[in-house]
């Protein structure tokens, strides 16, 4: 009888060793209380529609990186450390604004916040997108995209069920979540900007 390859072990192993470094480069425990603060005041309909946006989002752009392929990028002359500045550099302009203005109205007048920057950079970002690459070259596409849509999938029922969060804190305790996600929001873009710098020095010692 003909063996399925999608069957065959070593795909699900693969999967395996695919998942846990997306896994855990997405993050989704760490950015739940800044989804927590993006939503806030958000009425369910428009923020299922905002979840939806963020995950196709995601999912879009990772696969579009894979498919474009580093040889492309390095066409344009792009390099991981630009995504790494130019994400971090996003999300200290929006951390700040949401410091100084914590105002529910001015925080959704945008509907496409599920884009920018939930879905780019917070659920899929400089992390990610290099990890989508170590794990095609060593593990192969069908384990790395259906890994992908795995954890993407994760993210998607997480960010679903967050009203239970809300519920259960209170809304003061949400409030206050709010604004230490704003600041955890900073510190992770600043550390976005420090580590593309690093790359970037690294780099050009390299071909220096």
């Amino acid at each position: 009888m003909k063996e399925f390859p999608i069957l065959h072990i070593g795909h699900w192993y693969n999967f395996l060793l695919a998942f846990i470094p997306l896994f855990i480069a997405i993050d989704v425990v760490g950015i739940l209380p800044i989804f927590m603060s993006l939503v806030e005041g958000l009425e369910r309909p428009q923020k299922l529609k905002t979840i939806n946006q963020s995950v196709i989002t995601a999912l879009s752009v990772s696969v579009g990186f894979l498919a474009i392929g580093k040889s492309v990028f390095s066409l344009m002359g792009i390099e991981i450390f630009d995504f790494k500045l130019a994400g971090g550099l996003l999300l200290l302009v929006f951390a700040i604004y949401d410091l100084l203005f914590a105002d529910k109205g001015k925080r959704i007048i945008t509907s496409t916040i599920g884009v920018v920057p939930l879905g780019i950079p917070l659920v899929v970002g400089p992390a990610v997108l290099t990890t989508i690459i170590v794990t095609v070259d060593t593990y192969g596409y069908i384990p790395t995209v259906t890994s992908l849509v795995v954890n993407l999938l994760i993210v998607w029922i997480v960010f679903l069920k967050s009203h239970f969060i809300y519920r259960f804190m209170g809304e003061g305790g949400s409030k206050a979540v709010a604004k230490i996600a704003s600041l955890l929001l900073a510190a992770i873009a600043v550390m976005m900007i420090r580590r593309g710098f690093v790359d970037m020095i690294l780099y050009m010692k390299k071909i220096s």
